[in-house]
């Protein structure tokens, strides 16, 4: 597997220890016995995530499994607040979604460069004895110590942003169409899950107006439920507008392939299926006319869920066949 995309990290995260309020009392040569004047302790420091539109994976947080922020320190005389903990900021790729390991509740995701959200806040810092003065408490001997930091297991998992993602079973084609029509490389041979890793590529469009296609890992039948690739990849189509189903011409069951690639995005998140999608026949090339207008009769024929019909386009990435038709489709639906 191509060790440069990393989507999935688990973190030990580490926040500060507040520091401890001082507990002191005003002296100099000229008062004896003066207030109290015990500052505040510092606020232990955050675990913040911060976006970042250079990255495009978390392979810088693979192997950094214990991410540890500064304690507060604590506050002294003269009313002196202690130093705040330095907060530890992890720069993620957009469409980066935090989770809380245990419960696996979602904490936020993180869409905009320079976003920033607290993982983990830091401890806050103990009140001095200056704080607890009173009329009828003028010599308080005590302060409030830190409060501790918190410690727990963080998971950052990665949706990758893309316009259009490219869903289908394995060799149906995926990576053919990618290297054709964007400048990615992806590796393209004939068996099974050659694509381990998801792909991006930039598609240049009339106009020099261009959208982002994402090679998603194929699909199997039980992909929902962890077989194959799936779970691993699933999510990843979560952050795509659009969906190009791609099911080869040599299919023995082109309306069963499409099924079964439709109900394992429905089991996976039923919101999936609301999602725009076209399907394509892939290395149609192979079809003469009259086979071409035989399955013309036996496409399926669905909806998309505002009503629209769902466009079925013959392509073949090799011989450049329907590309610029599925391009402008593609475009069309993008921006309507």
């Amino acid at each position: 597997m191509d060790s440069n995309f990393i989507d999935y990290v688990k973190i030990s995260c580490k926040s500060g220890k507040g520091g401890a309020g001082s507990v002191h009392f005003h002296r100099d040569k000229l008062t004896a016995k003066g207030g109290p004047d015990g500052g505040n302790g510092g606020k232990g420091g955050s675990i913040i995530v911060r976006g970042n539109k250079q990255l495009w994976t978390l392979l810088h947080l693979k192997y950094r499994k214990h991410v540890i922020a500064e304690d507060g320190q604590g506050g002294s005389f003269a009313l002196r607040t202690g130093a705040d903990g330095k907060d530890e900021i992890l720069e993620v790729p957009l469409g980066t979604v935090a989770r809380d390991f245990e419960s696996n509740e979602i904490l936020f995701e993180i869409e905009n460069d320079g976003e920033e959200k607290i993982l983990l806040n830091g401890g806050r810092g103990g009140m001095g004895n200056a704080h607890f003065k009173t009329s009828t408490l003028q010599t308080p001997r005590f302060a409030q110590p830190g409060e501790d930091g918190f410690e727990e297991w963080k998971v950052l998992e990665l949706k990758l942003m893309a316009d259009v993602g490219l869903v289908g079973f394995p060799n149906a084609g995926k990576s053919t169409l990618l290297s054709v029509v964007s400048a990615a490389k992806p590796e393209i041979a004939d068996y099974p899950f050659t694509t381990l890793v998801p792909n991006l590529g930039m598609v240049k469009y009339r106009n020099n107006r261009s959208f982002v296609m994402a090679d998603i890992p194929g699909i199997i039948e039980g992909a929902h439920m962890g077989k194959g690739l799936g779970l691993r990849f699933l999510r990843h189509i979560e952050r795509n507008s659009i969906l190009l189903f791609m099911i080869p011409a040599d299919s023995n069951d082109i309306k069963k392939e499409y099924k079964i690639l439709l109900n394992e995005l429905k089991q996976h998140n039923p919101e999936l299926v609301d999602k725009k999608r076209i399907l394509a026949i892939t290395k149609s090339d192979m079809l003469d006319d009259e086979l071409l207008r035989e399955m013309k009769k036996t496409v399926p024929k669905d909806k998309n869920a505002d009503g629209s019909k769902v466009d079925v386009l013959f392509i073949s990435s090799v011989a450049q066949k329907g590309i610029d038709e599925l391009k402008d489709k593609l475009w069309d639906l993008m921006n309507t």
